[in-house]
Parts: C-alpha cells; structure tokens; sequence
C-alpha cells in the first residue's frame, strides 16, 4: 500500500494481496489516527461480509471468494481501548451483477483499491454496549486531537 496526504485528506492506494482491513488498522496506528472515516472503491478477490445477528451478539460470515467489484466502502476510524479500530460496511457486485454487503471483517485485493481517508479533527472513542456487544462510538468521550 502506498498513501499520499493532501490538502483534503489522504489518499491509500492498495496493491493486489493487500488485506484491507488490517493494512488500515495499521496505517492509523503508525499515523496516529484517532478520529477519521473513508470512502473506497476498487475490487477483491475474497471478502469476509459480516451481517450482525443481535440475539447472538455476534456476526454471522459470509464469505466471498471470487474476484468482485467494490461498488462502496465505507467507514470510521475510532479510538477502542485506545488503538485506533476500522468500521467499515462494504457492498461488492459479482460477475452477474448480483450484489452483496454488510460490515466488512477481511477482504484482499486485487487488483487494486482506492481509499481516501479525512480525519475528523477530533478524537473519537468507543465505548462497550452492553446491550447490542458491541464498541459504540461514545460522543460524550469526544475529545480534541490536539489537547
């Protein structure tokens, strides 16, 4: 993965074998990234699809392992614990148009992947949910990057 940082945000571009969601969680630790989100688009070759199964509390896995369009990524970056963690929903389209989403637990590349990053300014946590299980964005715990 190569990145670029412009005036607007920054630009990731990944390569073919790239592992999406562990190559950005990796880029924010290394930058300091504590409150961001993205859009992307691009293609997999595989994709682990998550859908939420809230009696569970768990997701189910759909995997994909196919080479597959990636119509829309998109996500924040958040502060769990505090390491910077990726939350990122993911609709792929395949050979026959039919298409396919939800959160986005793995995917590699190929042949490439588009991403561009704004961070927010702020510092962004997340907070445990009893309820649902999962690591909510806290708004009440939003800090300024800066202080």
């Amino acid at each position: 993965m190569t990145s670029k940082k412009l005036n607007s945000g920054t630009v990731l571009i990944f390569d073919t074998g790239d592992e999406v969601v562990s190559t950005l969680t990796t880029f924010a630790k290394e930058n300091h990234i504590a409150g961001a989100h993205f859009t992307a688009i691009g293609a997999f070759s595989d994709a682990g699809i998550g859908y939420f199964d809230l009696q569970k509390k768990d997701y189910l896995k759909n995997q994909v392992n196919e080479q597959v369009e990636v119509v829309s990524l998109i996500g924040d970056i958040a502060l769990d614990k505090g390491e910077p963690k990726v939350h990122a929903h993911v609709v792929v389209g395949k050979r026959n148009g039919a298409a396919m989403g939800g959160h986005l637990l793995e995917a590699h590349v190929r042949p490439t992947l588009e991403l561009v990053l704004q961070e927010s300014g702020e510092q962004l946590q997340r907070k445990f949910d009893p309820e649902s299980g999962l690591a909510l964005i806290d708004l009440g715990a939003k800090r300024n990057v800066s202080s």
